[in-house]
């Protein structure tokens, strides 16, 4: 079966999604992959991976974890922060 243009929705996915951002961030926190690897790989700047990974910080640090962390409400929207 030929997936090419399966495989491509996920290779050109908009990188602004809460999705490709949350497997960016596992790539370097959980995969120990270089910044600027993960940027290539995701289609980030190295500059744009750096402050993702400096506002996830952050954000952990504050106890508000990005939205791709939050258990969803019922209407299926990421529930607020604690």
């Amino acid at each position: 079966m030929d997936d090419t243009r399966t495989r491509q929705f996920f290779l050109d996915a908009d990188p602004n999604t809460y999705h490709r951002r949350y497997e960016a961030l596992r790539a370097v926190f959980v995969d120990g992959l270089p910044q600027n690897e993960v940027a290539a790989r995701f289609g980030f700047t190295h500059g744009s991976m750096r402050q993702l990974v400096h506002g996830f910080r952050a954000a952990m640090r504050s106890g508000s974890p990005p939205p791709f962390f939050r258990h969803p409400s019922p209407a299926g929207h990421p529930a607020p922060a604690p």
